[in-house]
């Protein structure tokens, strides 16, 4: 795996050095999109519609919109100009249990590892946590952004997991459907509980795949097999010359070159 970012966990006097790893990767089907006519890829193109031009990237700012339609610009000076003193230490603030947390909080996962050196502060803070049944919830800048995260162990690695923060959760307020609460008969309770009995069982994650999945993919090894295939057109590129053929017309045109031309016959001569 490739380290994405390296820092230190600080948690009171004890720091531990760090390697940062993805713990999770998408697994669905890309596709491009191309024209069907050739079956060349869609090119998407940076085009200010109000100048009518293909923009640069050196040419593309960020921007703010407060009000529709009117932006503040942010160059890089501004975004220097916020304090990032825990720009390389994953900073702990607080150790809670991990069932307080409602899973709508949790982003993305990654794996922590010890740098050189920190293998002994890692292994007491791991030990410590498993002990404890903790999780710890910590701040941490990446790419110039403050992020939430909660680190715990799993399968005897430290794991880092970025949450939401509280503020990007939106409230249920916002819903419409669940206004009136239709009344249950205690039957109709009693049935759904005993369903939801039979069908529990211990989580194991092998069992569930993903079967949209596997079906396209089934789709495309056939169009394969049946050698339903689009060839993507060669761009056309300047004619090659051979090397030698490119030597003996240069040898030629040199030498035309050096031929003496023919005097012209003066006026005198011809009427001689």
């Amino acid at each position: 795996m490739r380290t994405l970012w390296k820092g230190a966990i600080s948690f009171g006097l004890v720091n531990v050095p760090i390697k940062l790893y993805t713990a999770t990767e998408q697994k669905t089907i890309r596709f491009n999109y191309l024209h069907e006519k050739c079956g060349t890829p869609i090119k998407y193109e940076r085009r200010c519609p109000h100048c009518n031009i293909e923009v640069p990237q050196e040419e593309i700012v960020r921007g703010y919109e407060y009000q529709k339609g009117q932006y503040v610009i942010l160059k890089d000076e501004d975004f220097e100009k916020i304090p990032d003193e825990r720009s390389k230490t994953i900073d702990i603030m607080d150790f809670v249990d991990l069932n307080e947390i409602d899973p709508i909080y949790f982003e993305k996962s990654y794996y922590l590892e010890p740098s050189q050196g920190g293998e002994k502060a890692y292994a007491l803070l791991k030990k410590a946590m498993q002990d404890t049944g903790k999780i710890a919830v910590a701040r941490v800048t990446i790419r110039s952004r403050e992020t939430l995260v909660v680190l715990r162990v799993y399968q005897n690695v430290l794991a880092m997991t970025t949450i939401f923060y509280p503020d990007e959760i939106r409230s249920t307020a916002e819903l419409t459907g669940l206004q009136t609460e239709p009344k249950l008969h205690e039957n109709e309770i009693q049935m759904a509980t005993n369903l939801i009995q039979n069908l529990s069982s211990h989580f194991d994650a092998s069992k569930y795949t993903d079967k949209y999945r596997e079906s396209l993919m089934e789709i495309i090894q056939a169009k394969i097999a049946g050698g339903e295939i689009t060839q993507t057109p060669q761009q056309e590129t300047g004619k090659i010359i051979d090397l030698m053929e490119a030597l003996r017309a240069s040898i030629a045109a040199t030498e035309k070159a050096k031929e003496p031309t023919p005097k012209k016959r003066t006026k005198r001569a011809q009427t001689g």
